[in-house]
């Protein structure tokens, strides 16, 4: 039976491509019954049906899976951000970052936008933290070309999922990156500050030769509804390695006596603003437990 990779998902119409094939597809009616849903980024076997039609078969078992965006089977989240219009958010990075680490799929960081700045130095200070902590990093401005190689690089030989929030030029770094693909770019709501939606599924793009991407529509929000609080520290890399020095095991790095994490948040060891965003998830993680129990 041939195989192929879900490279777009649209209201129950699932496009499979199988070499330079891409077939338009239904999946059986049994997954339903087995509570699966196939996503864009998952291995299936189809069987076809005319000339451009087909049927999902199976799904075969996946490496990675998210919820939001739902993909599967990517080896990267590349987490893009603007500078400005929209400007940077580092408590959204912080915590996508978190979502990616419990699951252990490696992030790529890439800010856009960068000719928006007055002093292009601003966005070295805010990606240096995320670079220290050994995350992959680039800035990039598709008005000048900057950066682009960079990010090629970072992309190479992976299928990688590009997200972030809508109107930070997600779509602009793929048209760049792939002269004559025209994906269609939104407007800054000037009201509101972010960008209006201008993907609206997820869909893989074969950027050049065993490259590929998906990108996934925008997003403004990502809940921990089944993170243990403990559990926490372990997704903030800085948090984690400094949690090791406290005085008390089990330590959630609040207020107790001895906490090495908040001694060096004072101190400037740490960045002061992500030790307080990882006191805000925390708060929520908490206010998430006590509502599953």
């Amino acid at each position: 039976m041939p195989q192929g990779i879900i490279v777009k998902a649209i209201s129950g119409f699932y496009y499979v491509q199988d070499g330079e094939d891409v077939r338009q597809c239904r999946a059986r009616g049994v997954f339903k019954k087995e509570g699966i849903s196939p996503l864009v980024g998952d291995r299936v076997e189809y069987t076809p049906i005319g000339g451009k039609e087909g049927v999902v078969e199976k799904v075969f078992p996946r490496r990675w899976e998210l919820v939001r965006p739902p993909v599967a089977n990517i080896d990267q989240a590349v987490l893009t951000f603007s500078v400005r219009e929209p400007e940077f958010n580092a408590k959204l990075l912080d915590r996508m970052l978190v979502q990616l680490e419990r699951v252990g799929l490696p992030a790529v960081i890439v800010l856009t936008k960068l000719d928006l700045l007055d002093d292009p130095a601003q966005a070295e200070a805010w990606i240096a933290p995320y670079r220290e902590m050994g995350y992959a990093t680039a800035a990039v401005s598709t008005a000048s070309q900057t950066g682009l190689d960079e990010v090629r690089d970072l992309l190479r030989g992976k299928l990688s999922g590009l997200a972030g929030n809508s109107g930070v030029g997600k779509s602009t770094l793929l048209n760049s990156l792939v002269p004559g693909l025209n994906l269609a770019i939104g407007e800054i709501s000037q009201k509101l500050g972010r960008g209006k939606h201008t993907t609206r599924h997820s869909e893989i793009f074969r950027i050049f030769e065993d490259t590929y991407v998906i990108d996934t529509p925008g997003f403004a929000t990502l809940e921990f509804t089944d993170l243990e609080p403990a559990r926490l520290s372990e997704c903030f890399r800085d948090v984690w390695e400094i949690s090791h020095d406290c005085k008390y095991r089990g330590c959630l790095h609040e207020g107790e006596d001895g906490c090495a994490v908040r001694t060096a948040a004072e101190v400037g060891t740490i960045n002061r603003a992500r030790y307080e965003h990882y006191l805000e998830f925390l708060a929520e993680v908490k206010e998430a437990k006590e509502w599953r129990y």
